[in-house]
């Protein structure tokens, strides 16, 4: 075992979205990541071996439907530090396995539970998605060009940015306290709360009067020329960062705006400047400009695709996207200098790791087939993958 979390255990209830990336992000710090997996799987899961956000876990099966599968949680659960949810609220109550009965059995547990709308108020037990959340938080307001709707930034900004990484800062906060304390709490991490939160900057802008509640108009939406993406003569892209008066100073310069362009935060005359600016790059193609640009402080990059991020020299010598078992993928983050994270296990199989976990976690009756009367709920794994699209914050419906 490697990594800052080294020794803490988790225990994960199978689900998809920013659950599983929260546990991914333990398992990659070295916490020892056990994810409950159902017996019945759905046909539109994919292949568990490339589901990547299962890496660096063990898979046991456990139906929490038959007769003992609570109680067979419960036995995971009081050897665990940490627990991850992701049903809708009072699902895990009704199986029996929420807050309640996992504090009694284990009073030093944080129980994290991972929502769209949070376990309370007049959304909480409706369906969502991450483009919900960004709508209702505001958030979504602002991305995307004044003349067209807000652009959709994938699945990142809710669930893995409001969701996961919320999600694990609260179950490392309330892992200390418990450390502390000997005292567990129950984590609620809403991607809609974490979405505003992320935020924040701009409601002190807004205040200030320097931000306008609309798209198109502000210098960190893409609506100020020196901030905004370009297009090469041959259709590549390319990001302008030249928000500093010496980055743009060093921007213009290199792109030969000359003296008669428009000021840089001369607001009246932006569309002037912007038309100005595409033209420049409109002249040349990508390779010219990577060359033009390169070794500069005026804050231009190459707007690259994944596979083209991948093989770029900067990210190959930090090792930023590394190839495990013939995939590749980004590497753990953040680096640590005495306890350094790793890919230590490829994604986990459903229900493989039963003997292991129940070695390695002192829970006997779980291993083998003479286990005893309890074995069977995690019994081996069919063959069809098992990830159930509808275990999400967006339809939890176990």
């Amino acid at each position: 075992m490697t990594g800052p979390l080294a020794g803490v255990r988790v225990v994960e209830l199978a689900g998809i979205g920013p659950g599983p990336f929260a546990a991914m992000l333990l398992g990659d710090l070295g916490a020892d990541v056990v994810r409950v997996d159902r017996p019945n799987g759905s046909p539109l899961a994919g292949d568990p071996a490339l589901d990547l956000t299962n890496r660096n876990k063990r898979s046991v099966l456990l139906d929490l439907k038959a007769p003992d599968g609570a109680d067979r949680l419960l036995d995971l659960v009081g050897r665990a530090d940490l627990l991850i949810e992701g049903y809708r609220p009072g699902v895990a109550e009704r199986l029996g396995v929420g807050p309640e009965p996992c504090l009694a059995r284990n009073p030093a547990l944080v129980y994290g539970r991972m929502t769209g709308w949070g376990q309370q108020g007049p959304l909480a037990a409706t369906a969502g998605h991450d483009i919900d959340y960004l709508a209702l938080s505001g958030v979504l307001s602002m991305i995307g060009p004044a003349d067209g709707p807000p652009t959709v930034p994938a699945n990142l900004l809710g669930d893995y940015a409001g969701g996961s990484l919320y999600l694990v800062v609260g179950l490392l906060a309330a892992l200390q306290h418990a450390r502390a304390t000997g005292q567990g709490q129950v984590v609620d991490a809403a991607i809609v709360d974490g979405t505003a939160h992320l935020a924040t900057l701009f409601w002190g802008l807004l205040a200030e009067g320097r931000w306008q509640d609309r798209r198109g108009v502000n210098f960190l939406d893409g609506s100020a020329p020196c901030y905004a993406v370009y297009q090469a003569s041959d259709g590549g892209h390319f990001a302008v960062g030249a928000l500093e008066p010496q980055f743009y100073a060093e921007f213009a310069r290199l792109l030969d705006l000359g003296p008669q362009a428009p000021g840089q935060y001369d607001t009246a005359r932006w569309p002037e400047l912007r038309a100005l600016i595409a033209t420049r790059f409109a002249s040349r193609t990508s390779a010219e400009w990577d060359a033009v640009f390169a070794g500069t402080d005026a804050c231009v990059t190459r707007v690259l695709t994944l596979r083209q991020a991948a093989a770029h020299p900067h990210l190959a010598a930090r090792g930023t996207y590394p190839t495990q078992g013939g995939v590749t993928q980004p590497a753990p983050a953040p680096r640590f200098s005495a306890t350094p994270a790793a890919l230590r296990r490829p994604p986990a199989r459903p229900g493989a790791d039963t003997a292991e976990v129940a070695r390695d976690w002192g829970l006997p009756e779980l291993a083998g087939p003479h286990a005893g009367p309890h074995a069977a709920p995690f019994a081996a794994p069919p063959a069809a993958p098992l990830v159930d699209p509808t275990n999400s914050p967006e339809r939890q419906q176990p």
